[in-house]
Parts: structure tokens; C-alpha cells; sequence
């Protein structure tokens, strides 16, 4: 019956992904897949960090293919509980705690890419439990909407105390985290007096336009709209992405210099990562858990492996002649070992236009992380000192 199964679940991911799984690795096999995900649960590592170990025993113990759908149903009967823990508290802090909790298994069940009906109603419970959540949050969050191009771009701001105008962390999610992920990460920055404001890159979330081009013009309407306010100190702007979404912290560091006081690209793509010959390879990483090509693809809103590697190289910095042209400061973060985003990528920002900073992990993979350097440290003593000394808010 399991073998039966197994081969039932094979057989979507053929016809989900067509042409392209026959000219990449194979995915994880189920078991591999379980197996995997309970041994980063076990160390807290992406993306199953905050998750706890035993929920994700329980979790695994009900997902009997690769569906989908059932991988969605698995992980939110596990958001559910906490959902209702959450609705049932008279206590604040339990009430935002389950909150919290069910925000990350909902969106794990979601994760990396909504392109199931199971997972598309995962992620609009995320969104609402992580609301749930920030009702409880001191200083408070506020969600910004700001019309852009007959739709709206929606964002999540947090104000420190006591501070006006205070200086802003412009916060740009990734490939498979989310706005929400990007402000939760930056209360370190709210507790060290500057406001944040996180936003979902182009192609996902609730981001009104795919990867494109100029689609950087959405996070420059969206600074527009942050420096009309009085709150904000129109000097002091920081940018920082993670993974895909600092290809645009890079970008802005190009176009937005006048305006941005620094830039954190944290493995990010710049050109050598739009190569076919590198997504041919970099598709099969085991780095990446699972669904990388339907996750990159949705990006772009692509369906094929030939539209893939066509679109990538209209977004090389390199061949849009930006790399060459001064920038404002930037930390270049990542790891010698990263099979996501290859590091000749930090390598040509590096050796190109104004100086730059770099921290480089000669054993960590993508974004740096290894077992000595795990997202949190390197965020704790890498990019949050530098970001502060940016914006002149070291105490």
C-alpha cells in the first residue's frame, strides 16, 4: 500500500512539473522527505525553525504521500489546536503565544508555495493567525495597505517607543518565507529603537506583481508612501533581504542610493544564479527540502522549465548594467558551500562598483548557515550590529 502511494505521489509531481523533472535530480522520495523534515525539526533549522519536534512527529505520522493537499491537512490540524488554544485563552500572553504557533504551521503547510487548493486555504489561516497574533504585540503592528497600480501593495510596520522620526528597516521576504517571517525576525530592531517594515518580494505573498524586470518599482512606491510619514526619519533607511529577496535589497542599493543609508544581501541571486546551467543543477539541491522548481517557477508565474531558464537572465544585475554603478554601502552575506545561489555571485558584487563589506562562511551553505553559524547567530552578531551602525542606533 505504502509503495502504491508512493507512486501515486511521484506521478503528481510528473504532471505538476512536466518536462522539467526529467531534466533535474529526482525529489526526496517520501520517506527521505519524513525523514528530512523531523531531522530539522529536530535541530530547529529552516524551514521547519519554531516548529517542535513532537507536533512534527505527530504531523509526519499522517502525511501517506506526496500530495499536496494532504501535506497541507496534516500540518494545519496541527495550527487548528493551537488556533483554538489561542480563541479559548484569557490570557494575553498564552492567547498571542498559540497564536504564534499556529501562524508557523499553518504556514509550514502552505510552505514553500501555495499551489494547492489544501495549501492555498493554509496560507489565508496563516495570515490570520500571525493578525491573531500581533494584536498583542508591544509596540503595536500596523498593517499598511498602499494603492499601487490598481491594486495594493500590503505591508506590516512596527514603531518603536519613545523614538521620532525613528530610523527604518525596510525588511524584503524570500522565496518561500513571507512578510510575516521578515517581521517577526526584526523585533531585535524595534527593541534597538528603529521601526520595521516588512514586505513580501514580487511573486509571492500578497505581493501585487510577479518577479519582473523593474519590480523593484513596487518597494519604491512602497518608501515613497513610509517617508510621508512624520514617524519615519527620511535619513536613516536600511534595507535588508534574505535569500531571493535580497536580489532586490541589492537592486535598491543601485537604484534607491540616494534614499537608502545601506543593504544586507544575504544570498542572493545577481547573475550567475539566472544561468541555465546553474538552475539545471541547482534544482536537484538537497539543500532545499522539497518543491524548489514549482516554488522559483511561481515566482516568475511560469509553469515550464523552458520558460524558467528563459525569463531568469532579464534579471541579471550584470546584464541590466547595474553592477557596475555606484550603490550605497552593502553586507554581503553567504556561504562558500551554498547550492542555491552560487557564491560567485557575492563575489562579482564584490569586485564591482563602490566597496563593499562581506561576511563569508568558508564552510556554510545558503545564507551561511552551518552548524556553527545557524541563521540566528549569524543575524545576532553579523547583520543586526552592522544594520544599526547604518542607521546610528547602536544602543
Amino acid at each position: 500500500m505504502l509503495a502504491q502511494r508512493l507512486a501515486a505521489g511521484l506521478a503528481l509531481i510528473t504532471l505538476l512539473i512536466g518536462p522539467a523533472l526529467a531534466q533535474i535530480a529526482p525529489p526526496r522520495t517520501l520517506d527521505e522527505l519524513k525523514a528530512e523534515t523531523q531531522a530539522r525539526a529536530d535541530r530547529n533549522a529552516y524551514p521547519l525553525t519554531g516548529l517542535k519536534p513532537e507536533d512534527v512527529r505527530d504531523a509526519l505520522a499522517h502525511i501517506h504521500s506526496l500530495d499536496r493537499d494532504e501535506w497541507a491537512a496534516a500540518w494545519s490540524a496541527i495550527g487548528d489546536r493551537y488556533e483554538e488554544q489561542g480563541v479559548a485563552a484569557s490570557n494575553p500572553k498564552i492567547a498571542a503565544e498559540n497564536f504564534v504557533q499556529a501562524w508557523r504551521y499553518y504556514s509550514f503547510a502552505r510552505w514553500p508555495v501555495p499551489n494547492s487548493p489544501g495549501k492555498e486555504a493554509a496560507y489565508r489561516k496563516a495570515l490570520k493567525a500571525f493578525r491573531d497574533a500581533a494584536r498583542f504585540l508591544d509596540p503595536p503592528m500596523e498593517i499598511v495597505r498602499i494603492p499601487f497600480e490598481g491594486k495594493e501593495i500590503v505591508g506590516y510596520l512596527r514603531l518603536p517607543k519613545d523614538v521620532r522620526p525613528a530610523p527604518l528597516v525596510f525588511s524584503i521576504s524570500a522565496l518561500d518565507s513571507r512578510k510575516e517571517d521578515s517581521l517577526e525576525r526584526g523585533a531585535d530592531f524595534v527593541m534597538h529603537g528603529a521601526a520595521v517594515f516588512a514586505i513580501d518580494m514580487p511573486g509571492t505573498g500578497e505581493a501585487p506583481i510577479k518577479a519582473e524586470v523593474n519590480g523593484e518599482r513596487m518597494f519604491s512606491r512602497a518608501l515613497d508612501a513610509l517617508l510621508a510619514r512624520p514617524e519615519i526619519d527620511k535619513g536613516r533607511i536600511a534595507v535588508i533581504g534574505v535569500s531571493w529577496g535580497s536580489y532586490w535589497a541589492a537592486k535598491l542599493a543601485f537604484v534607491e542610493r540616494a534614499r537608502i543609508k545601506g543593504s544586507v544581501v544575504q544570498g542572493g541571486p545577481i547573475d550567475h544564479y539566472f544561468a541555465a546551467d546553474w538552475q539545471r543543477t541547482a534544482l536537484g539541491t538537497r539543500e532545499y527540502l522539497f518543491d524548489l522548481f514549482p516554488a522559483r517557477a511561481s515566482v516568475y508565474g511560469v509553469s515550464t522549465l523552458e520558460d524558467f531558464l528563459a525569463f531568469g537572465p532579464k534579471l541579471s544585475l550584470r546584464v541590466q548594467g547595474l553592477v557596475d554603478q555606484p550603490s550605497a554601502p552593502m553586507l554581503l552575506v553567504n556561504g562558500v558551500k551554498d547550492t542555491q545561489v552560487p557564491i560567485a555571485d557575492l563575489d562579482l558584487l564584490l569586485h564591482t562598483g563602490s566597496a563593499k563589506e562581506a561576511w563569508v562562511n568558508p564552510v556554510g551553505g545558503h545564507m551561511g548557515r552551518s552548524a556553527d553559524w545557524p541563521d540566528s547567530k549569524i543575524f545576532e552578531q553579523v547583520v543586526l550590529p552592522w544594520v544599526l551602525k547604518r542607521l546610528g542606533s547602536e544602543g
